[in-house]
């Protein structure tokens, strides 16, 4: 079992440590590791391994359901002939429709035990529904995080981009046109080019600045590299409108970025929700109306709902086998989410290991990746406003024509500095970090208890199906036939006395007879 690394403010849950503590065979019935490695044919066995618990009690199911079936094929003439006997013995104390002696007990004990199963499949479908919506709580969490993080992450290459390209619309507009005024005067031109060689080596700073920029999906301009004057600054935009480029092939994007991933879970999500919901109103729609054939004694509705309860039985045993796998699995992520996050290519491809950590840990006592490139770009800034405040103090009273480009200058450097201040502090791991501690909460705390209430559900209705199958045969055969409906009616119309009575009450109102 491998260590667990605590995320700060996140611990994994009770339900976390007891599926992950599962033991895991492969298909050679040899102990696996529970380390969480998708892309491993050996992990992949072993949750291939936990769902065909579900085929197994499946066909044991079936095998349950067969043999009352054949019960109630085999044992059905010689409970016949015993209902016959019955009958002629109480044939005096019997009514129309009612039964009497072991017949009337087996038909009561028949219902009582559909009536029982239907019952639990109803308190089934009420942990499912509950179940479905958590797990829909968990995934919504998930992906705001992931929006929320991939606007940060936007935000952050937008301000690099705008400040290097005001920092060189600078050096090719107004500090051009200085060097070219302060030709003859050394000291001017010296601070001049101090100002555009700090502006150069700011703009190297800044760009040595990666997040993996190139597969932030801003969506908001095109990606071309600064090159120029030509780039205009841009303005990131929230991440409830900021859309988001899905890759056109590749299941996952590399390296990894939260904007495609949570477009991703949103449109799975969706569809899991849907598809679960169907299976509920499915369960529920065959509970109330076999409720109903059994109230209204209507065979033809049980035959009916008795074909689509072997629907819902299999896609009940279908389901459980899917949401073990998901569980387990979702269980050894959220156990150590560091390791797979800083060890799996797709999320350390572009972006170093060094910087996954500071933001996954932001450790009070580790330093910024950043630091160094953010502190040079600092002092450079700071010199830029030093040299221009020089130029403006000494410099316009001999050339005013300079006084147009430099306050061109000061403007563009006061808009960099007002930039850097926001890239520092949307550099600072405790944004990041919170959005990621998000992210897994919503999906190791809602999203593992939701799939196991569904886990719950589909067990709960498996059985529930499992009994109102071996029920249903005999309920529908203890049904009264069409024929002896008629009799009974053809028995009650021909009663002797009815017939007096009518016959008499016929002559009182016939005066003349």
């Amino acid at each position: 079992m491998a260590t667990m690394t605590m995320v700060p403010s996140y611990n994994p849950s009770l339900w976390v440590r007891m599926c992950h503590a599962l033991p895991r065979l492969d298909f050679s019935m040899q102990m696996r590791d529970n380390v969480f490695v998708p892309v491993s044919w050996e992990y992949q066995q072993t949750l291939l391994v936990l769902s065909s618990l579900s085929a197994i009690a499946l066909v044991i199911s079936l095998l349950v359901v067969l043999s009352f079936l054949i019960h109630y094929c085999c044992c059905h003439r010689g409970d016949r002939n015993e209902g016959s006997e019955e009958e002629e013995e109480d044939e005096d104390g019997s009514t129309g429709h009612g039964y009497s002696g072991k017949k009337g007990r087996g038909i009561c004990c028949v219902t009582w035990v559909a009536v029982a199963a239907v019952t639990l499949c109803c308190v089934a479908i009420g942990i499912g529904f509950y179940g479905n919506s958590e797990a829909n709580d968990g995934m919504y969490q998930l992906t705001s995080s992931l929006l929320t993080a991939n606007y940060t992450l936007a935000s952050i290459d937008l301000l690099i981009s705008d400040t290097i390209t005001g920092l060189q619309l600078s050096i090719s507009g107004p500090l051009a046109s200085m060097e070219e005024l302060f030709t003859g005067s050394k000291p001017f031109l010296v601070s001049t080019r101090n100002c555009r060689r700090l502006s150069e080596n700011v703009i190297n700073l800044l760009s040595s600045i990666s997040l993996a920029r190139s597969s932030i999906d801003t969506g908001l301009g095109n990606d071309s590299s600064i090159s120029g004057a030509s780039i205009t600054p841009l303005t990131p935009v929230p991440p409830s409108v900021a859309p988001t480029v899905v890759p056109n092939s590749g299941l996952m994007a590399s390296p990894f970025s939260p904007g495609w991933a949570a477009n991703t879970l949103m449109v799975n999500e969706d569809y899991r929700w849907l598809s679960y919901v169907l299976l509920l109103l499915l369960d529920l729609i065959v509970c109330l109306f076999i409720l109903l054939g059994l109230a209204k004694q209507a065979r033809w509705l049980l035959i009916l709902m008795t074909v689509l309860a072997w629907l819902a039985l299999f896609l009940s045993w279908g389901s459980l086998g899917l949401e073990t796998a998901t569980v387990v699995a979702l269980s050894d992520f959220c156990s150590d989410p560091n390791a797979f996050v800083l060890n799996s290519t797709h999320f350390n491809s572009g972006t170093s290991s060094d910087v996954l950590d500071y933001y996954l840990t932001c450790n009070r006592r580790m330093n910024s990746p950043f630091q160094q490139l953010l502190t040079q770009s600092q002092r450079a800034l700071s010199n830029i406003h030093t040299h221009l405040s020089s130029l403006d103090r000494n410099a316009l009273t001999q050339f005013p024509k300079a006084e147009k480009s430099l306050r061109d200058v000061q403007q563009i450097l006061n808009s960099t500095e007002g930039n850097f201040h926001q890239l520092v502090a949307l550099l600072n791991c405790r944004g990041l970090n919170k959005d990621y501690i998000d992210s897994l909460k919503g999906l190791c705390y809602d999203g593992m208890e939701g799939l196991l209430y569904l886990s719950l559900y589909s067990f709960l209705s498996a059985l529930a199906f499992t009994a109102i199958l071996c029920s249903l045969p005999g309920a529908w055969r203890s049904f009264p036939s069409e024929s002896e409906e008629y009799e009974d009616s053809d028995s009650e119309s021909e009663d002797p006395f009815t017939s007096h009575q009518d016959s008499k009450r016929f002559l009182q109102w016939q005066p003349w007879l």
